[in-house]
C-alpha cells in the first residue's frame, strides 16, 4: 500500500506531541512493509496514493478528506478529539451551526461543523482511547461501527533510560519535578510552579517557547527553584535520560489529548501527575499516575508529594506501559486502511 501523510500546513514550524506521533507512525507502517510518506500538497498528488491518512479533524482538514474523496482515494482519520467535547456541547454547537448557516446562506460554517464534515466523511476514524471514542459518538455522532481505538505507542528508548547524561550536562540533582512540553498558558506551568512553591523542590521545565509567549515563561523563571532548558528535539538522547531522572514528571496542561510525554516517563519508570482533562486510558496505571484539576493548586502539590513520598517503583512504571508499541500501532493501522480501501470513498455531498 501507498499512504499519504497529511494534516493541517503549519503543523511542523513547531514540534509536540502530534508532530511525534506522526513520525513515528510512518515510521512503523515503513517497517510494517508500505510505504507511508509526509506528503507536501504543493507537489504530492491523492491520487498518486492509495489512501490518505489525516491527522487532526480541525484547521480546516475537512478539505483534506473531501478532495481526497473526490479523488476517489479512501480517507482515514486520527481525529485528536478533546475530552470537553460532551454530548450538552455537541447539541449546542450543531444548533450554532446551523443558525449561523442559515444566516449566511450556508456560505460560513462553525469549527463544530468543519470538523463534523471531517469525521464522517472519512470513511473510519482511529480514537486515542476510550474518552476520545466518547467524545466522537456524543458530540460528533460518529457511529461506533466508524471508530477503532488505537494508542499512541513509545519508542523503546524510553525504557532503558538512566539518568547518569543529563544529570552530568545539566548539573541537575536528582528527584526534581519535570515538566517536558512547550511553554504556554495552555501547558500551565506557571499554575505549576505556583503549586510548587515553599517545597523546596525544583522545577525543570523541557521544551519550546514561542517568541509571543517569552512574557509566559518569564512570569515562571521569576519564581524561586524554577530552571528552562530549552528545546530538546525528539531523537535527543538527553530526553529520556532528563526523564529518568525525575522524581515526578507533571503535565497539569488545561486538556489533553493522549500526551506521549507521561507515556515516556513511565517507560523511564518515573511516576506523573497529569491533567484530569485528557482522552486516553489509564488503565493499569493507578499506582504511578495521578490525575488532577489544572486549576486546584493544592491538589497538584498533594499529588507530587504524594509520588514522592511513596514511589511506585521504576519497574511498576515501566510495566504499566510496555504494551504501548510503535508496531503494535502500525499493525492496527494497516488493518484500518485495508478496511477502509475496501470500503472505497464515500461521496461527500
Amino acid at each position: 500500500m501507498r499512504i499519504a501523510a497529511i494534516s493541517y500546513p503549519a503543523l511542523f514550524q513547531a514540534i509536540g506531541g502530534l508532530q511525534i506521533q506522526m513520525l513515528e507512525t510512518i515510521d512503523a507502517v515503513r517497517r510494517a512493509g508500505h510505504d507511508m510518506v509526509l506528503i507536501d500538497p504543493t507537489r504530492d498528488k491523492f491520487s498518486d496514493f492509495d489512501l490518505v491518512h489525516v491527522f487532526a479533524c480541525v484547521h480546516g482538514n475537512y478539505t483534506i478528506v473531501r478532495r481526497a474523496q473526490d479523488l476517489g482515494v479512501p480517507v482515514v482519520v486520527s481525529p485528536l478529539v478533546r475530552s470537553y467535547w460532551t454530548r450538552s456541547l455537541g447539541l449546542k454547537a450543531r444548533w450554532l451551526g446551523r443558525l449561523l448557516g442559515r444566516l449566511t446562506g450556508w456560505n460560513v460554517a462553525t469549527e463544530y461543523s468543519q470538523m463534523w464534515r471531517c469525521l464522517h466523511w472519512a470513511e473510519h476514524c482511529a480514537s486515542l482511547g476510550p474518552l476520545e471514542t466518547v467524545a466522537l459518538q456524543d458530540a460528533f455522532q460518529v457511529p461506533a461501527s466508524k471508530i477503532t481505538e488505537v494508542p499512541n505507542g513509545i519508542s523503546q528508548r524510553f525504557f532503558s533510560a538512566t539518568p547518569d547524561a543529563s544529570l552530568a550536562h545539566y548539573g541537575l540533582q536528582p528527584g526534581y519535578v519535570l515538566c517536558v512540553g512547550s511553554i504556554n498558558p495552555h501547558k500551565n506551568q506557571l499554575g505549576l510552579a505556583r503549586a510548587l512553591q515553599g517545597s523546596g523542590l525544583q522545577l525543570v521545565l523541557a521544551g519550546q517557547c514561542l517568541t509571543a509567549d517569552e512574557g509566559y515563561l518569564k512570569d515562571v523563571l521569576a519564581l524561586p527553584y524554577t530552571r528552562h532548558l530549552g528545546a530538546l528535539r525528539y531523537d535527543d538522547p538527553l530526553l529520556p535520560s532528563l526523564y529518568a531522572g525525575a522524581g515526578v514528571m507533571a503535565l497539569v496542561s488545561q486538556s489533553e489529548v493522549m500526551p506521549l510525554v507521561v507515556l515516556e516517563s513511565l517507560a523511564a519508570g518515573v511516576p506523573a501527575v497529569m491533567t484530569r482533562n485528557h482522552g486516553m486510558s489509564t488503565q493499569g496505571m493507578s499506582a504511578c499516575l495521578s490525575e488532577v484539576d489544572p486549576n486546584d493548586a493544592a491538589a497538584i502539590r498533594a499529588a507530587i508529594d504524594q509520588l514522592l513520598a511513596h514511589p511506585p517503583g521504576a519497574a511498576h512504571c515501566r510495566a504499566a506501559v510496555k504494551h504501548l508499541s510503535w508496531d503494535e500501532v502500525a499493525s492496527q493501522l494497516v488493518a484500518i486502511y485495508r478496511q477502509a480501501m475496501t470500503a472505497g470513498p464515500r461521496r461527500t455531498g
